[in-house]
């Protein structure tokens, strides 16, 4: 359809009133006013009639600089189509008026705002559907105006952090079961050939992780960030170390530690509720597996140096953690990053790999392996992502509409920036600086025995 249609129909009449009250259908609202000279508008009118001539502008610019095949639907079944193509791949349906706005400067936290709020809605495959909403904001939001790709930093006191992790994790445990593998491992898998089922490559990721700090039968073991378990579960059961493992979501918590009861681990296993700032006492191995993106840049160094005086002399630490592409630190997935600190996980902050490796040096550990998990984190969003929507039914009661649209965008979101490398992972395996080379593997290959 033309975006010459944009001058038809109940959407946004351009309407002179000629000397008489009168009431006026807009499309986008009913209006009582009167005009007693010939040919003015009323205000209302003239912020319609700019608001028509941008969406006009905007359609067209889009039709000929990004070609996307996809449909706009407005909500009096007006349409236009984005590309030119057979049948649209995605069609955006939107239902108010007030959803315009977010449309004429798609962000992405503006995308993923409408749709959580409700004001558009989407037909078409989950990855077509992220897909097009990244190409929309490609295409139309210009660097140079995109005041999102600034670094922020924000203020981690344990009571603003606290509050942040129970906002994230604290939703119900029963919202997780329903699209986590059944140890409820909430982080990137371990595919080692690629054909693995989620549950698999999880625990082979556990045994990753465990075999290249070298767990031994006796070592004491903190994990930092237990979420529910899984890790030091098998670090006891498999591996012989006696854990403490710390959360601050009380979820998290009661759950862990009846698992810790279930299996007869009481022995062996210690969940705290405790934030990693007030642990003592010293560990053989420390593990932080997605956890380091709710410190804060600036605290980082403060961060692994806490972790260098937990960590007994000869012991390893492993910190598994998201980072930035971008070597500036700024939100490069065109306001994703935004959408993600208002709906998912308030105040994280990504530093650049480069980042971590300097501060973890400035915290007194020298890194000694480094390994990039993307794919690995690509493919556990993916399904995820896909258990989600295959478990939608019991999901919907389970949380409130705005939080099922919020997460139901932020996994199938997250795999297409692992997919594009707008985001990555590592595994970086260190101990204290300053040892001497003989303390260093010749190879990795003993992580693989």
């Amino acid at each position: 359809m033309s975006c010459n249609a944009l001058n038809r129909g109940g959407f946004f009449l351009s309407i002179v009133i000629k000397g008489k009250s009168r009431e006026v259908t807009t499309g986008l609202r009913k209006k009582q006013h009167s005009h007693d000279e010939e040919g003015l508008y009323t205000e209302t009118e003239l912020e319609l009639k700019m608001l028509q001539k941008q969406l006009a502008q905007w359609v067209t610019n889009i039709r000929e600089q990004v070609n996307l095949q996809a449909r706009l639907v407005l909500w009096d079944g007006q349409y236009f189509d984005l590309g030119q193509f057979n049948a649209p791949l995605v069609t955006v349906h939107v239902k108010e008026t007030s959803a315009i706005p977010y449309l004429l400067t798609p962000s992405m936290d503006k995308l993923g705002e409408a749709y959580v709020k409700g004001k558009i809605d989407f037909e078409g495959q989950l990855t077509d559907i992220i897909s097009t909403g990244f190409d929309l904001a490609k295409g139309t939001v210009s660097h140079s105006n995109h005041l999102r790709r600034l670094s922020k930093y924000f203020t981690h006191t344990k009571q603003s952090d606290l509050q942040s992790i129970q906002f994230h994790y604290d939703l119900s445990n029963e919202f997780y079961q329903q699209w986590l593998d059944p140890n409820m491992v909430y982080s990137c898998a371990y595919f080692e050939h690629g054909y693995e089922d989620l549950e698999t490559a999880q625990l082979k990721k556990i045994d990753h992780i465990l075999t290249k700090l070298q767990v031994k039968p006796g070592d004491s073991l903190l994990d930092i960030g237990c979420g529910w378990g899984a890790l030091v579960l098998r670090a006891a059961q498999k591996y012989g170390a006696t854990c403490v493992g710390i959360t601050l979501a009380q979820k998290q918590f009661e759950l862990a530690s009846e698992r810790v009861k279930a299996a007869g681990l009481q022995d062996k296993v210690e969940i705290r509720l405790q934030d990693y700032r007030d642990v003592d006492g010293q560990f053989d191995k420390i593990t932080s597996v997605g956890m380091f993106e709710h410190v804060g840049r600036r605290l980082l160094p403060k961060y692994f140096a806490h972790i260098c005086d937990l960590l007994k002399d000869g012991g390893m630490v492993m910190n598994h953690g998201i980072t930035s592409t971008d070597p500036n630190e700024a939100d490069t997935n065109y306001g994703g990053g935004e959408f993600l600190d208002k709906y998912v996980f308030p105040n994280g902050e990504l530093p650049h790999i480069s980042l971590a490796l300097h501060a973890m040096q400035e915290g007194g550990l020298e890194a000694i392996d480094v390994e990039n998990l993307r794919r690995h984190y690509a493919r556990t969003l993916n399904i995820w992502a896909d258990n989600f929507e295959k478990n939608a039914s019991v999901i919907k009661p389970l949380i409130d509409t705005e939080h099922y649209r919020t997460w139901r965008l932020y996994l199938a979101g997250c795999a297409y920036a692992f997919q594009q490398d707008q985001l990555a992972i590592y595994q970086i395996v260190g101990h204290k600086a300053g040892l001497h080379a003989d303390s260093l593997n010749w190879s990795r290959r003993y992580m693989y025995q």
